[in-house]
């Protein structure tokens, strides 16, 4: 089923999950989501939610947990701030902020029971009504010149079917991710003919570590709504696009740019320090902090 450009559905749904207590960055996500927290100025749901329209998506689906609220509200107008701009000249500051709520259309979805990643999908299914969707958990930020959204649409253009974002994975921490397996068909492009949910070394298929961006097949809802209990006692996402092998094409891209796992401190850090270092003013700032 390859060289399928003329049959590929444009992708203009993307499905982002943000459940989650962010136990990692407690205190402050005793008050702030962390979907909120910033890469400088920036909130981590924003890149994602950007990373996406810059691809053609236009219609959007946050998966949070109640109490979230404020992270849909973000992307909502702020008619006090933008007229206090606006009378004050600020006009750069006035357009981004317009700017930010005219990205996409957005819509919430509440996951009321934390079953999973996979769980967390298949509240998405009413919203994706049939068609091929984006995935992306924007705890894992990707910044390259071409963005990782587009390296996956470049491979389902040629392709169709789903398609998996990976990394080449460190020994010791294959065991805390989903790892495929398939044959390289040409650079940075395997056909996927295994999937496993953190396996043990010994047991794992390959080194290609799946890293948070997905386009799939809206069949892999059929296999979400079993609900099957997969690896740490949840319904793994992998575990349903596993169940696709074979029945539509599955390509994984190895993707090429900078990479932190924001979900954490120390990745949250790695990512400030690499923007700040792609900006003049920024990179002078942090070498004379750091020599201090």
């Amino acid at each position: 089923m390859d060289n399928q450009t003329s049959k590929s559905t444009p992708i203009k749904k993307a499905v982002i999950p943000i459940a989650g207590l962010g136990t990692r960055f407690l205190p402050a996500t005793r008050s702030i989501p962390k979907p909120l927290l910033p890469v400088l100025n920036v909130p981590v749901i924003e890149y994602a939610v950007r990373e996406a329209v810059d691809a053609g998506v236009t219609d959007i689906a946050i998966i949070m947990s109640p109490g979230m609220e404020s992270v849909a509200d973000y992307f909502k107008p702020k008619k006090q701030l933008e007229r206090e701009l606006a009378a004050r000249g600020n006009a750069k500051l006035y357009e981004s902020q317009l700017d930010i709520a005219s990205l996409a259309n957005l819509v919430t979805i509440y996951q009321q029971d934390p079953k999973g990643p996979g769980h967390a999908i298949m509240q998405a299914k009413g919203f994706c009504n049939g068609d091929p969707f984006l995935v992306i958990f924007p705890d894992d930020l990707i910044i390259s010149k071409i963005s990782a959204t587009e390296q996956l649409l470049q491979v389902y253009r040629e392709h169709g079917g789903s398609v998996i974002a990976v990394t080449e994975a460190p020994d010791e921490i294959i065991q805390t991710k989903g790892i495929v397996a398939g044959s390289k068909i040409s650079e940075n492009i395997f056909s996927v003919n295994d999937l496993v949910e953190k396996p043990s070394l010994e047991k794992a298929p390959s080194n290609l570590a799946i890293v948070a961006r997905y386009i799939l097949d809206n069949s892999v809802f059929d296999h979400l709504a079993k609900e099957k209990i997969g690896s740490g006692g949840e319904i793994q996402l992998t575990d349903a696009i596993a169940a696709l092998i074979g029945n539509t094409p599955i390509h994984a891209r190895l993707l090429s740019g900078f990479h932190a796992d924001t979900g954490n401190p120390e990745g949250m850090l790695e990512a400030a320090i690499h923007i700040a270092k792609q900006d003049p003013k920024l990179r002078e700032n942090l070498l004379n902090a750091l020599m201090q």
